[in-house]
C-alpha cells in the first residue's frame, strides 16, 4: 500500500483524507450546518485536497460549526493549522492542511461564492 505524508502530519492513505472530509462535514451537519459541500481539489490545486463548504444562520451557530469541525479533527489526531475569521463568524476558515474547511453566514457565502470558483471540483457526498 502506497502511504503519502498529509500536510497536517502524520503518514496517511490517500483514502484517508476523504475519510477527514467527510468526518468534517458531518461535523458541520450534526450542528445543524445547512447546504453542507464536499469539493475535491486535488486536480485543481495545491492548497489542498478537499474544501467542505457550509453554511449557519448566525454568528453563534458559526463559532458553533467551527468548533465541532476542529475538535472532531483534533479528536482523530489532525493537526489544526490555524482558524481565521472566528471572532467576526461571517466566514470561519479552518486549515487542517489537506482539508479545509469553511463555514459561512448564508449571505456571505452567496456573496463569495467558493462553489463557483471551484466550479470544476467534483462534489462528493457528503455522508461517512
Amino acid at each position: 500500500m502506497m502511504q503519502t505524508t498529509m500536510r497536517g502530519g502524520g503518514l496517511s492513505m490517500p483514502e484517508q483524507y476523504m475519510e477527514y472530509a467527510k468526518l468534517a462535514a458531518d461535523a458541520a451537519e450534526d450542528k445543524k450546518a445547512k447546504d453542507v459541500v464536499i469539493l475535491d481539489i486535488r486536480s485543481l490545486s495545491v492548497i489542498a485536497d478537499y474544501f467542505i463548504i457550509c453554511s449557519a444562520n448566525s454568528r453563534i451557530q458559526v463559532q458553533a460549526i467551527a468548533d465541532a469541525v476542529k475538535d472532531r479533527l483534533q479528536e482523530r489526531g489532525l493537526v489544526c493549522k490555524g482558524v481565521e475569521g472566528k471572532d467576526e463568524a461571517k466566514w470561519v476558515l479552518i486549515d487542517f492542511g489537506d482539508v479545509v474547511v469553511h463555514v459561512f453566514q448564508e449571505e456571505d457565502r452567496r456573496f463569495f461564492g467558493l462553489e463557483r470558483l471551484w466550479g470544476d471540483a467534483p462534489r462528493l457526498p457528503v455522508s461517512v
